[in-house]
């Protein structure tokens, strides 16, 4: 089992000052987004032009070197505004998204649905047929494909990572109970079972290449579960097409009715959770391996409009749609090891704020 307590540390720091700053981030400059031909050309905007404040960049680049970072990104209406590798990383280099790939499953989800594949509020049996958990028959046609989008299957979140039936046990009925369980991944055998492609390939043709996130890789556990691997940058063209809301210089990848699903409290039990991306600004959140609420915002001071792809030992995609900015960062564990959230979000973003507070 890992350990997922520090993710509880997280708590102590919903009492911060709540965050709605406003920035002179040029948001009526057009949007950029660069060119899919494997090209490095990507457009720049400097701190000066947005009126930042530049005394405040080294204190967050020093930080962010402090706290295991391998690379850092900022974009503002698609521009690189900062872009900084430490510790031997590169630009060239790739790197796990650990749990912030989630969003990657949960929008090819989305498109398999609006090809026409699949219906979300059917039950995944339908697609994969039953036996798929060790749960009672009756109880395993309770979820659907919508319940592990919302981390609601139900399904026995303390026995690990791994997806064979015979850990996939049954604690409450699907919709009833959320707690965040790598299950999730069973979509990708939905995708790949009705469009009869691998997920490798239908994710290829469908999101990576229509993004221009050339190369990239998921790697395969000996758990049953799949990890994305890409350079920064291509993490950041996915965010920009979040920032989009499922855009890409003006071709529709996802249908925006569903990106806003993703984007919205999907479920009453935990209000910042949308379709596996987090959402800031709500007002109670619940944590991985824990049935505690607590009040206030996930990240008290990050913008409270902000959505946030967030895993494993901090690796992180901010999207900011008040501020048209979307931040990365890849790297290992800021502090302890830990699942998602972390006091690191909170302090990081006090540093960024400082940019053009």
């Amino acid at each position: 089992m890992k350990n997922y307590f520090p993710l509880l540390l997280l708590a102590f720091f919903i009492f911060g000052c709540s965050s709605d700053n406003n920035s002179n981030s040029n948001t009526d400059e057009a949007m950029y987004f660069p060119p899919n031909n494997g090209s490095t050309t990507w457009e720049t905007k400097s701190i000066s032009a947005l009126g930042w404040n530049a005394n405040a960049v080294q204190p967050l680049i020093d930080y962010l070197q402090l706290k295991n970072t391998k690379s850092f990104m900022i974009l503002v209406n698609g521009r690189i505004v900062m872009e900084n590798y430490f510790n031997g990383h590169s630009a060239t280099t790739a790197w796990y998204w650990a749990s912030a790939g989630k969003t990657l499953t949960a929008t090819v989800t989305g498109i398999a649905e609006q090809e026409g594949f699949i219906n979300t509020n059917n039950k995944v049996s339908n697609y994969i047929g039953t036996g798929w958990t060790s749960a009672p028959l009756a109880k395993e046609n309770l979820i659907t494909c919508k319940h592990l989008l919302t981390m609601t299957s139900g399904l026995d979140d303390t026995l690990g990572d791994d997806v064979s039936p015979a850990n996939l046990q049954y604690v409450a009925d699907a919709g009833n109970r959320w707690a965040y369980h790598n299950v999730y991944v069973k979509l990708q055998d939905v995708v790949a079972q009705t469009t009869g492609q691998t997920w490798t390939n239908y994710f290829n043709t469908k999101l990576r290449d229509k993004l221009g996130m050339t190369g990239g890789l998921w790697v395969n556990s000996t758990e049953g579960t799949r990890t994305y691997w890409s350079t920064t940058r291509n993490m950041a063209r996915f965010g920009l097409m979040a920032l989009n809301k499922g855009k890409w210089n003006g071709t529709t990848v996802i249908n925006e009715s569903y990106f806003n699903l993703e984007t919205t409290t999907s479920q009453s039990i935990n209000q910042s959770y949308g379709y596996l991306w987090w959402l800031n600004g709500k007002s109670s959140f619940r944590l991985p391996q824990s049935q505690f609420q607590f009040n206030g915002s996930i990240i008290p001071s990050g913008p409270s409009d902000m959505y946030a792809a967030l895993g494993k030992n901090d690796q992180k995609i901010y999207v900011i749609p008040s501020k048209k900015m979307v931040v990365i960062r890849m790297g290992e564990a800021a502090d302890t090891v830990n699942m998602a959230l972390s006091d690191f979000d909170n302090v990081l973003w006090q540093k960024i704020n400082a940019l053009y507070q």
